[in-house]
């Protein structure tokens, strides 16, 4: 396994070329390096031809159609957790690698004048491209802070709920982030993200190639293993529902390009990825 530290360097090197791109007006990732290679398009589609098994057709046209192009283009995401939880008015939100603010400004418009939606990211090229997006869509209930998931800077009990779009996988501690998230969350606040999981053995292949830590996949834990660190850490009602477990192709097309024999190694993960909408909630 990669030590968390060349984790993080290389996320954050390729997520601060990704927000370059969004600034450019192009999709976001680099290639495959990204949580996909495409980025969804405003009409709702995947801004490819094919598009990116794992990022494509996560939002609906009618969601994205007033936010800005940029914000649209750097969703590396896989999955739409602002769809999927349930924000109500007046509540606080707290997106965890929010990137270039997608999640955050859709939350910021559900929880409306009287709530909150926090953003928090470590690459400065992101938070620069998401407080820019902020400013174009015209949203005042909007904050985006820098820091680390594993680190939260923000007080104990001062969040209603934590949302997220495939980025924890990306952690090399995710015990930490989930103890994070338990703290920052108040009494009753609700977990409810969008990852990447696993289920069953993954080669080895796979899970240390460093690159594909940056496309959501080495990263990615087991869906016990999910479930069992949030309830270890105190999370109750904890749920994982698939939105999206991929296919052979799909393996062979996010494995591609990355020192590995494809053709190999595809089977073998056929059925084994998925995106995911996780659930849990503090006492």
């Amino acid at each position: 396994m990669a030590e968390t530290a060349d984790i993080k360097l290389v996320v954050r090197e390729k997520y601060a070329e990704a927000a370059r791109r969004a600034q450019d007006g192009v999709s976001a990732c680099c290639g495959s390096t990204c949580c996909g290679g495409e980025a969804p398009s405003a009409q709702g589609g995947s801004a490819g031809a094919r598009g990116d098994v794992i990022t494509a057709n996560l939002y609906a046209g009618h969601e994205v159609a007033d936010l800005p192009r940029e914000a649209v283009a750097a969703s590396l995401g896989c999955g739409n957790p602002t769809a999927l939880a349930d924000l109500r008015a007046g509540e606080t939100v707290l997106d965890l690698g929010s990137g270039g603010g997608i999640d955050v400004l859709l939350s910021a418009k559900r929880v409306g004048p009287a709530g909150k939606a926090y953003g928090l990211d470590m690459t400065d090229e992101m938070l620069a491209l998401a407080r820019e997006n902020q400013r174009k869509a015209g949203l005042e209930n909007v904050e985006f802070l820098k820091g680390e998931i594993e680190q939260i800077p923000l007080p104990d009990n001062s969040v209603d709920v934590i949302i997220s779009n495939c980025v924890i996988n990306l952690s090399g501690d995710k015990d930490r982030v989930f103890a994070e998230a338990y703290r920052v969350l108040r009494p009753g606040g609700r977990f409810a993200v969008s990852d990447v999981v696993v289920r069953g053995e993954v080669p080895e292949a796979v899970r240390r190639n460093m690159e594909l830590w940056i496309g959501c996949v080495a990263g990615a834990l087991e869906e016990a293993d999910y479930a069992a660190k949030l309830a270890r850490t105190g999370f109750e009602g904890v749920a994982i529902e698939p939105t999206r477990v991929y296919d052979v192709d799909d393996a062979r097309a996010f494995l591609s390009g990355h020192g590995i024999d494809v053709d190999a190694v595809a089977p073998l993960v056929q059925d084994k990825f998925m995106s995911a909408f996780i659930r849990a909630r503090k006492p």
